[in-house]
């Protein structure tokens, strides 16, 4: 059973405009790497889907295609928006949170 001075310490928190602020950064900063990386991924299937002639074209005398590259875009898109997120979280998202918790006590 929680003690009353936990809930309280949790009514504080959740009362405290800066928790408000931290979780509408973070859901609007999530949904907004969420939607890019959608549009990404879906794109690429879109184009897979029709128009796969122009993902077969050679790039240069090579055997490599406008595919390749293409789908490596989006392998190194996901991992870059994923540096982005943790960058952000480490940051001000961290500091937002040391805050709140330094208010609780």
């Amino acid at each position: 059973m929680k003690s009353a001075q936990h809930l309280a310490s949790v009514d504080h928190i959740r009362n405290n405009p800066k928790f408000a602020e931290l979780v509408r950064k973070r859901t609007v900063f999530a949904w907004t790497l969420s939607v890019i990386i959608l549009v990404v991924y879906f794109g690429f299937i879109g184009i897979i889907a029709f128009n796969k002639t122009w993902l077969a074209t050679p790039l240069g005398t090579g055997v490599t295609t406008i595919g390749f590259p293409i789908g490596v875009g989006v392998i190194l898109s996901s991992i870059i928006l994923t540096g982005i997120y943790v960058y952000r979280a480490n940051g001000e998202f961290d500091e937002l949170n040391r805050q709140i918790i330094e208010e609780s006590r």
